[in-house]
């Protein structure tokens, strides 16, 4: 063979070579990849063309697909629009960010998932038609439609959790938004639609139950600092004297610590903590939480589920205690201020951790795994808890202050006739320039613990007073109690 033959055949062989490279690299490193690209409209039409499974609350569909006479098969629809928006999330074509159960447990509602392979094998073999699993969810209608008309057109979010085994009972943030436009085939409308939901300063489209800005918890999170006080001995009990001048001495600043009434919390400048919590005195908690430090206040908030990362199957953002506190800032973060940050699923948490003797449930909003025909594929899972937060003994102290900051305190607004309620208000300043947050936690009945609530309201309380929390947020918590017990 001479020279320029045997070059040719070389370059042939190199360029059948790097097809073949090419080729294996297209359809096994980066199929994948391709597969969920945005632009890959085959795998779209894929996904559209079977039906995808429902999402029901008490039996009925809050997110259902619809059959339609088009390229796509398929229509996601919401027949409870707004109620569930941030619950749902929503299924579109081609517009918006993936969100709530739509994207978090997308595998189960397009019949993808792993755990569902059985299940594809036998619709195969039987020529059943494949489609997605359905989502029985924890929520009550009853509960979540109290919950939302209650917080009306306030910003906020309500969360009400089973103490018992962490079952979200309702989830609820406003605004709102209507998931319908964003779903629909006409891609002009979905794009549209969603612009307009994006650019919207109010963000309805996150869930501030769980995600998005966290707030500070205010004065609900003295029941944190309580708690740590009575585990490390620093108080015997709700009747264990504490300071409560109308100002605390803060080290490293000339800044006192007042009181929102500048008033002292008792005679001599003491109170009881009992006291203390029903009043929301500030000076005593500031005290505790300069004697605890900052580390021990951290660790407190770590059992109750600071800092961890959850996956309700949404992923809820970790709540926040500053790494590094000096004595002046331990005093702030012990009355919930500072760089404390929570999400009102968190503070619901620590409410149901309280009630439920000191042991923290893993939340959870899918009750079980149905197939298209309703039969259970998986059943409600096990209570899981996530910590023992504190002692028996600290739960049953802190239940009857919480008792009675609800009895003779605060949260009078969250009393029900026949019920003995367990609660605590809360005011959170959150920018010099605006209204504070109006916060209440809450769990009935105190002896039979059946619900836990957490309520914040934006921007709905009265800079160094307590009433935000007792006239905004703790009636709103009430109903919420009032439903799930069915009062």
């Amino acid at each position: 063979m001479n020279t320029p033959i045997r070059r040719l055949s070389v370059l042939i062989a190199a360029l059948f070579a790097a097809l073949l490279v090419a080729s294996t690299i297209i359809q096994f490193a980066q199929a994948g990849s391709m597969r969920t690209m945005a632009a890959n409209k085959r795998t779209l039409l894929d996904n559209y063309s079977r039906e995808r499974g429902s999402i029901l609350v008490g039996g009925k569909a809050i997110a259902k697909s619809v059959a339609v006479d088009d390229q796509y098969a398929w229509l996601r629809t919401y027949p409870e629009a707004r109620l569930y928006s941030q619950v749902t999330g929503f299924y579109a074509y081609s517009v918006g960010n993936p969100l709530g159960l739509e994207h978090a447990a997308d595998d189960l509602l397009s019949g993808k998932a792993d755990r569902l392979f059985v299940r594809r094998v036998t619709d195969l073999l039987t020529g059943r038609e494949a489609a997605g699993a359905t989502l029985e969810l924890t929520l009550q209608a009853k509960a979540q439609e109290v919950a939302s008309a209650a917080l009306g057109k306030n910003r906020g979010a309500v969360v009400a959790l089973d103490p018992r085994s962490g079952a979200i009972l309702a989830m609820v943030s406003h605004p709102q938004y209507d998931p319908n436009p964003l779903s629909s085939h006409d891609l002009d409308k979905a794009a549209g639609a969603w612009e307009k939901l994006s650019e919207d300063p109010a963000k309805p489209f996150i869930n501030r139950a769980i995600t998005g800005n966290l707030y500070p918890p205010g004065s609900t999170f003295k029941v944190v600092t309580a708690a740590a006080a009575l585990e490390q001995g620093l108080v015997e009990d709700e009747n264990s004297e504490v300071p409560g001048p109308a100002e605390l001495d803060l080290p490293l600043t000339d800044q006192p610590l007042p009181n929102e009434d500048r008033q002292a919390c008792g005679p001599d400048d003491t109170t009881t903590l009992l006291h203390a919590l029903e009043i929301s005195c500030n000076t005593a908690f500031g005290s505790l939480g300069l004697e605890l430090g900052g580390e021990q206040l951290r660790a407190q908030a770590a059992k109750f589920g600071f800092g961890d990362t959850i996956q309700i199957p949404m992923r809820v953002s970790p709540s926040t205690m500053p790494a590094e506190i000096n004595a002046p800032q331990a005093a702030q973060s012990a009355i919930g201020q500072y760089d404390v940050r929570t999400t009102p699923l968190q503070m619901a948490m620590i409410a149901a951790g309280i009630a439920n003797q000191g042991r923290v449930m893993t939340p959870y909003l899918i009750q079980s795994v149905r197939a298209a025909d309703l039969d259970v594929i998986e059943p409600a899972p096990k209570p899981e808890e996530l910590s023992q937060a504190i002692s028996p003994r600290t739960a049953d102290i802190l239940t009857r202050m919480m008792v009675s900051v609800v009895d003779n305190g605060s949260g009078r607004r969250a009393q029900i006739p026949g019920v003995a309620v367990a609660g605590k208000t809360g005011t959170a300043q959150h920018d010099l320039d605006k209204e504070p947050h109006a916060w209440f936690i809450s769990f009935a009945p105190a002896d039979d613990p059946q619900v836990a609530v957490a309520v914040v309201v934006e921007e709905s309380g009265v800079t160094g007073d307590e009433v935000g929390g007792a006239r905004v947020a703790a009636p709103i918590a009430k109903e919420v109690m009032e439903a799930v017990i069915d009062r």
